[in-house]
C-alpha cells in the first residue's frame, strides 16, 4: 500500500512530501536489530518522567513534579529515577517488536483493502493508521502488561518520602530487584497478579494508539498543507510567469513535520486518557495491604472511590504534567525515531527523499 501524503495538490502547486514506506519494503532483520538499539535509548532518556509520573498517581500527597523528583533524588540520589528501569528496558524489547510488526502488517494490508473499496487515499490512511494503532496496542499489552506491574511495583519504593520527609532504608524495601519482584507478585497473587489492570490497560492504551495514530495522519496533511501553502505562496510571489509551482522538502523538514504532528496527537491522547492511566496504575502498584488495609484486591470501583475520597475529581490528574510531557516527549521522538529506522531499514533506498 502506498499511503503517501505524496502529493497534496492545488490548481497552481504541487507538494512533494515523502512517500509512506510501507512493510513489504523493510529489511525485517535490520528493522528489528536497529530498533531495539534506537528505542532502548529512547526509553533511558525518557524514564525519569515516566518514574515521576507514577509516584505522583500513587502518592496521596499533592506535591509539585519538582519537589517530588527533589525528595527522590534526595534519598535515592540519581539512581532513584531510574528505579526498575533494568526490568523495563528487558520488557520493552520484546513488546516494541512485538507493536512494530502488529502496526506495520495491519496498517499495509488494511490500508491496501480500503483504498480497493474504492476510498481515496486521505480517507484510507486515517482509517489504517487507526485500526493499526489498536491491533499494535492489543498486541503489545500482552507483552507489556506484567513488565508494567513488576517495573512499577519498583519505581514507587519510598513513595511516601514526599509525606515524611524521612528517607527509607534498603532493608524496608519490599523488593530487591526486578526478578525478587516477579517471584513475589507470583507467589502472592499467582499469574493474575502480574496482569493486574490489563482490562483497563487495553481500554487505556487501545483506543489512546487509535486516536494518535488517526489524529497523527491528519496532522501531518495539515501541518504539510499550511507548510506548503506558504512555501508556495513565497515562490508564486517572485514567479513573474506563474505556473506549477513545486515544493520539495529536506530531511529536517521532514523531521520537523513529523515531530510537531506527533507532539501534538501526544498531547491530545495525554489528556484524554489520564484518568484511566490513573486508575491503571493504582491498580497495577498498591497491595492490598495498601488499599485500606483490605485482603482483597482494590476493584476499579473501589480505585475510584479512593481517588475521589482523596482529592475529588482532580486526584484523577495527578502526574499529568509529566504525562504530558511524557507523552508529548516521547511521542516526538519515538515517531522521528521510528520513521528514521524505517528509512535506515528499507530495502531500496534510492527512491528515498534524503
Amino acid at each position: 500500500m502506498k499511503l503517501s501524503m505524496a502529493e497534496e495538490e492545488s490548481s497552481d502547486q504541487t507538494v512533494h512530501t515523502p512517500p509512506e514506506i510501507d512493510w513489504q519494503m523493510l529489511d525485517k532483520s535490520k528493522f528489528f536489530f536497529l530498533g531495539a538499539g534506537l528505542f532502548s535509548c529512547v526509553s533511558a532518556t525518557l524514564y525519569p518522567v515516566v518514574v515521576l509520573k507514577t509516584r505522583q498517581q500513587v502518592s496521596s500527597s499533592h506535591l509539585s513534579s519538582l519537589k517530588t523528583a527533589f525528595s527522590i533524588l534526595r534519598c535515592e540520589g540519581f539512581r532513584g529515577l531510574y528505579r526498575g528501569f533494568g526490568t523495563s528496558l528487558i520488557g520493552t524489547i520484546p513488546a516494541r517488536a512485538t507493536y512494530m510488526t502488529a502496526l506495520e502488517i495491519t496498517k499495509s494490508n488494511v490500508g491496501t483493502s480500503i483504498i480497493r473499496l474504492g476510498f481515496p487515499e486521505s480517507t484510507a490512511a486515517p482509517i489504517a493508521n487507526a485500526i493499526a494503532g489498536l491491533s499494535a496496542a492489543l498486541a503489545a499489552q500482552l507483552v507489556w502488561t506484567p513488565v508494567d506491574v513488576v517495573s512499577q511495583r519498583l519505581m514507587v519504593q519510598g513513595k511516601d518520602y514526599s509525606i515524611s520527609k524521612t528517607c527509607t532504608s534498603e532493608k524496608s524495601r519490599k523488593y530487591m530487584n526486578g526478578i525478587d519482584a516477579f517471584r513475589k507478585i507470583l507467589n502472592t497473587d499467582g499469574p493474575r497478579g502480574l496482569y493486574r489492570g490489563f482490562g483497563i490497560s487495553i481500554m487505556t492504551y487501545a483506543p489512546s494508539n487509535a486516536v494518535w495514530w488517526a489524529s497523527y495522519s491528519v496532522a501531518q496533511r495539515l501541518v504539510w498543507g499550511g507548510i506548503g501553502s506558504y512555501m508556495c505562496k513565497k515562490d508564486d510571489d517572485s514567479n513573474e510567469n506563474g505556473g506549477v509551482v513545486a515544493f520539495t522538502p529536506d530531511s529536517r523538514t521532514i523531521m520537523a513535520v513529523q515531530g510537531v504532528s506527533a507532539a501534538m496527537a501526544g498531547g491530545v491522547s495525554a489528556l484524554v486518557t489520564m484518568p484511566l492511566d490513573t486508575i491503571k496504575t493504582r491498580l497495577q502498584v498498591l497491595d492490598s495491604s495498601d488499599d485500606n488495609n483490605s485482603r482483597k484486591v482494590p476493584t476499579i470501583g473501589q480505585t475510584v472511590r479512593n481517588l475521589v475520597r482523596e482529592g475529588g475529581w482532580m486526584a484523577f490528574y495527578r502526574g499529568l504534567g509529566p504525562r504530558w510531557a511524557s507523552m508529548s516527549m516521547s511521542a516526538t521522538t519515538m515517531i522521528t525515531t521510528y520513521e528514521l529506522l524505517k528509512r535506515l531499514s528499507t530495502k531500496n533506498q534510492e527512491n528515498l527523499i534524503r
